[in-house]
């Protein structure tokens, strides 16, 4: 694969043990937030066998959930043109034809006449246009800022795909919990777990994790939220259960 994207230098960065993924040098790359969304997703859905992930970017959440569910298949749906090209590049670099279906489309659009999925995904924009400066870079500015929808359409496009029994997993800031928990509520789902993540010991948490069925599902077991997951010691090492989410990617530490 070139190592150049449309004249813009790219890197070649581990995402699992064996899988790598392409990300623009200077563009918006794959983070701690992905790498736990797709932890969370694998951890709640254990062996999923169909995986939709919206919004999907460059397909690192929906590419981790699927490296953990070894007989699933992936559609992946992303409308940002530059993270579309990237996504498709790197389904092709991890020779994943097989099993990804890339969907350039927006997510408030795209419906699955007669599919539906056990495990659903997403990593909405965390941000308003108005909380802040919206980056000039495009791939950048969707990834950040509500510009093309926010947690909502996130939450009625699950909704609308989720089979019985299925689960939404998707990833938001601490600071926004409520306004995450009004969209779950306001799509007719219900949370079954949740956990926010400590970037250090001693910090406030940074972002939160989300899982979600269909509200009218049966209610197996009750609502969990679940002790705060620190990535950091408070002496700046990793901590023993980051270091174990990493491991179950097959890789080491950082």
């Amino acid at each position: 694969m070139a190592n150049v994207l449309d004249g813009e230098e790219l890197t070649l960065d581990g995402l699992t043990g064996d899988w790598r993924m392409a990300q623009r040098k200077r563009g918006h790359r794959h983070s701690t937030d992905d790498l736990l969304t797709g932890w969370y997703a694998a951890e709640t859905v254990q062996n999923a066998q169909r995986i939709l992930d919206l919004g999907a970017g460059l397909g690192s959440v929906g590419l981790l959930a699927l490296w953990r569910s070894p007989n699933a298949t992936l559609t992946a749906v992303e409308a940002q043109e530059v993270s579309y090209a990237l996504l498709e590049h790197n389904v092709a670099l991890n020779g994943l034809a097989a099993r990804v279906r890339t969907i350039h489309g927006d997510l408030r659009d795209v419906r699955f006449a007669g599919e539906t999925f056990d495990l659903v995904t997403g990593s909405p924009p965390y941000w308003d246009v108005k909380d802040g400066v919206v980056p000039a870079d495009s791939q950048k500015a969707h990834a950040r800022f509500e510009l093309r929808g926010d947690v909502r359409d996130y939450c009625h496009a699950a909704r609308a795909s989720l089979a019985e029994g299925g689960r939404f997993v998707f990833v938001f800031p601490s600071v926004q919990r409520p306004r995450a928990e009004k969209a779950i509520a306001g799509a007719q789902l219900a949370m079954v777990r949740s956990v926010d993540v400590v970037p250090r010991e001693g910090l406030a948490a940074l972002f939160s994790l989300f899982a979600c069925r269909r509200a009218e599902d049966e209610l197996a077991t009750p609502y969990v939220r679940e002790l705060d997951y620190v990535v950091r010691n408070a002496d700046g090492t990793q901590s023993e259960q980051h270091a174990q989410a990493r491991a179950s990617f097959g890789l080491g530490l950082r």
